[in-house]
């Protein structure tokens, strides 16, 4: 097939790597504007664009897309068969979907219609889901709410992390997304309407989901955890400070403790939380310090009786 393939991150990087691999042509490719990266601020191409351009593919980063006449014309003269999205991080303009034959295909983080949204891993970590996939689907001018294509399941591990999810869910739907357009061009597969009444949304992360809320149980707060990598991650604050919380893990023990309550038993610090259960904080980063274990953090830090984090 002669396809456009729009995306920006390094989720969509299998992706278009395996499309060609099958013998796809790729006759143009689509990513964000390239962006100041790390505390240096320096701009680097996206992992999209680097990849593009090690394949010798021809890359263009537009700011708009809607009113974007150059680009219009350019994707009408290409006439793809088909233009795949995958972690663009752009609405696609109605233009845009009407001009392929077999649509503007994406490919999905969630199994949908669950997790609909910007940060469909993360959500579903943070949820405590026990299992999430990635589906291809025909865009539509809805929120992720286009007929589904293909999908594959994957079991999601009680100790699995966003970033780890990622690369496992990268590596299926590459294969996925080939599959599919194979099945589009042999004519054998059949679009299945989303149940709206099942949908979930996974909006865009904040700093602020970030924020611990001690009234939750420490498995929901663990589940948050694991989410939440590498960012927003997640946070509280001791003393008016900020302290962030690298290394977690579930107690199996009940105390007696109010939630937000330190504590320490032997050398290990715990903090309580909702419904009797406590949460062992193993590596802690004060405002203004570095990150260290909690055995190294207790030698430096008094924590006094009943002490609350915030």
């Amino acid at each position: 097939m002669k396809l456009i393939f729009c995306g920006t991150p390094q989720f969509a990087v299998p992706t278009l790597e395996a499309v060609l691999a099958a013998g796809h042509e790729v006759a143009l490719v689509l990513s964000q504007p390239d962006r100041p990266v790390g505390r240096s601020g320096e701009v680097q191409p996206t992992p999209i664009k680097q990849t593009a351009l090690a394949h010798n593919l021809r890359v263009v980063q537009p700011e708009k897309l809607k009113s974007n006449a150059e680009l219009r014309e350019q994707i009408e003269g290409i006439a793809p068969d088909a233009i795949l999205i995958v972690a663009y991080g752009r609405i696609i303009p109605q233009w845009m979907l009407d001009v392929p034959r077999f649509g503007n295909i994406n490919l999905h983080g969630s199994l949908l219609p669950r997790w609909r949204g910007a940060a469909p891993i993360q959500w579903a970590v943070a949820a405590g889901d026990e299992k999430t996939g990635v589906t291809t689907m025909r865009i539509d001018a809805g929120l992720d709410t286009g007929d589904m294509l293909l999908k594959r399941e994957v079991p999601i591990g009680p100790h699995t992390t966003s970033p780890e999810l990622f690369t496992e869910l990268a590596s299926i739907g590459a294969i996925l997304t080939v599959q599919t357009l194979q099945c589009l061009e042999a004519g054998n597969i059949t679009p299945i309407k989303q149940n709206d009444a099942e949908a979930t949304l996974a909006p865009i992360l904040t700093r602020e989901d970030g924020r611990i809320n001690f009234a939750q149980t420490a498995q929901t707060i663990y589940n948050r955890f694991r989410g939440f990598q590498p960012w927003p991650g997640v946070f509280t604050s001791l003393r008016g400070k900020k302290l962030i919380l690298h290394a977690m893990r579930p107690s199996s023990h009940p105390t007696q403790h109010p939630p937000g309550t330190l504590f320490v038993e032997e050398t290990h610090l715990l903090v309580a939380c909702a419904n009797q259960t406590a949460i062992f904080l193993e590596e802690l980063q004060l405002e203004g310090k570095r990150r260290m274990p909690a055995e190294e953090f207790l030698r430096g830090f008094q924590i006094k009786e009943g002490e609350q984090l915030q």
